[in-house]
């Protein structure tokens, strides 16, 4: 056998290669997962952090605002979204990230009352391709609740907030 610089053949220096890709590519495909898992949980947080922001902007001008959800996150209310003559909740730029999808069943605009509380409800499904996780999101009535957990319902499924069950990793 024909014996490399460094005192390895050349059939032991291609099984080493063949290792050392096959690791990369395992510990690569499980980046991927934990990228998306991290997206997907990012995102929930971000618009859980965008309502209560709302919130407060809704108590610190002592008037009643209203917001709307697209694609890339919390975004202010315009006339026609919210139906009404409501101004926009003042918000800071909260963007979600590249990669997550949003589906809801909120109104076109979430109304925020002067004390805080949110006047619609509804669920927000965060997903994101690459994992398996889909975090959801519920506001319900009357008070404009907010909590977060796990959607157990099929992907693409219909909206319900009886399939967001309570997860013990929050």
């Amino acid at each position: 056998m024909q014996r490399c610089d460094d005192g390895m053949t050349l059939p032991e220096l291609l099984l080493a290669l063949v290792v050392v890709v096959l690791m990369a590519s395992l510990g690569w495909s499980g980046m991927g997962r934990s990228l998306a898992r991290s997206r997907v949980e990012a995102a929930a947080r971000q618009l859980v952090v965008g309502l209560e922001q709302a919130r407060n902007a809704a108590e610190v001008a002592g008037s009643p605002c209203a917001l709307a959800l697209s694609s890339a996150g919390w975004a202010e209310a315009t006339a026609a979204e919210s139906g009404s003559e409501l101004p926009p909740c003042q918000l800071s730029e909260r963007r979600l990230g590249a990669g997550v999808q949003l589906r809801h069943n909120l109104p076109g605009a979430l109304r925020v009352a002067s004390n805080g509380l949110v006047l619609d409800g509804g669920t927000v499904v965060v997903a994101a391709h690459g994992t398996d996780l889909r975090r959801c999101l519920v506001v319900s009535l009357p008070l404009g609740v907010v909590r977060m957990g796990r959607s157990k319902a099929a992907a693409g499924a219909a909206i319900r907030s009886v399939d967001c069950v309570a997860d013990p990793s929050l």
